[in-house]
């Protein structure tokens, strides 16, 4: 049962983890992109995380969908759009109700629409390269399933720095976009630390 306090609990974890990062995640993206994911992630989630209470007041598919339409109307660039499809299309198919089996399939969804929306795939560089190897997991399930879902995370994250940028402003740079961790990639990966957090808090 994801009751309003663990709603709460979920929606102000991942702000403030998006927030406390954002210099790294400019950095990132200073070397490969333009310099901006940093500090339009964190205007998007300090509007997410000033709109906590209301937000967690309402059913968990309606707090995601308005965590969406924040992102989408806070974040600007081309993350906005991304990880705003990404938690309306989760809001959409998840109720307070929920199943690992129903996360796994609501996430599956999502992530076509983000792929939809970014017109990309894994492999390319991009948030996916994080989120594809998670979905796997929460799939899985089995015990210690929030740790496993960090460390497969942050490997995930880290595989993308020899990588060869295909989409987004990396892909511009080409050859030289290798070497660089995908900022994308390391807010995805964020997200889901601050999710697997939640969990254990839960357990």
């Amino acid at each position: 049962m994801i009751d309003q306090e663990t709603r709460k609990r979920l929606i102000v974890a991942v702000a403030n983890r998006v927030i406390a990062n954002a210099e790294e995640l400019t950095d990132l993206d200073r070397a490969i992109g333009d310099g901006d994911h940093g500090t339009n992630m964190r205007r998007g989630f300090e509007a997410v995380l000033a709109a906590a209470d209301e937000l967690s007041a309402k059913s968990f598919g309606e707090s995601l969908k308005g965590v969406g339409t924040t992102l989408v109307m806070k974040v600007g660039g081309a993350s906005g759009p991304l990880y705003g499809t990404l938690f309306l299309s989760l809001g959409k198919a998840l109720a307070d109700e929920v199943s690992r089996e129903q996360v796994a399939e609501a996430f599956a969804t999502a992530i076509d629409a983000v792929k939809a929306r970014g017109k990309s795939e894994a492999g390319q560089k991009t948030m996916l390269d994080v989120f594809l190897p998670v979905l796997d997991l929460v799939r899985e399930g089995g015990d210690g399933l929030p740790k496993r879902l960090r460390a497969a995370a942050r490997a995930a994250a880290e595989n993308t720095i020899p990588m060869k940028a295909i989409r987004g402003r990396a892909s511009f740079l080409g050859e030289r976009s290798i070497g660089h961790m995908d900022p994308g990639a390391r807010s995805s990966e964020l997200i889901v630390d601050a999710v697997a957090d939640v969990m254990e808090g839960c357990a």
